[in-house]
């Protein structure tokens, strides 16, 4: 919950834009910063397979792993070309179609990265 004495200063028309958290101009905001942080982790990235709620359709799932989210996103469009299969990438988890786990775990090896199997 925001304090009220921060108030609500949404627009200056000195500076444009302002940012309601830490009250900074847009360009030159703290929050962005933030976020742009990497996620803590042990730093080994965790693949498996799943079915749940998808319809029964199989789905191999890549968490953990200790990028920002523009460099998942690469990674991401990586491991679905090495697979032929489509996916996303959301909230920190890259999805593959199908079952691909051996194909990831190799994928990922040779991009550098410390993978295991995860689950069943």
């Amino acid at each position: 919950m925001r304090n009220s004495s921060t108030g609500g200063l949404v627009y200056s028309t000195e500076t444009g834009r302002m940012c309601p958290d830490c009250r900074k101009p847009l360009a030159q905001c703290l929050c962005k910063q933030a976020a742009r942080a990497v996620p803590a982790g042990d730093g080994v990235a965790r693949v498996s397979r799943e079915t749940k709620g998808r319809g029964g359709k199989s789905v191999t799932v890549v968490r953990g792993l200790p990028l920002d989210a523009e460099a998942l996103a690469v990674l991401g469009k990586l491991l679905r070309t090495a697979c032929g299969s489509g996916g996303t990438v959301k909230d920190g988890v890259i999805e593959v179609q199908g079952d691909h786990c051996e194909r990831i775990l190799d994928t990922l090896a040779k991009q550098g990265h410390r993978a295991k199997r995860a689950g069943g």
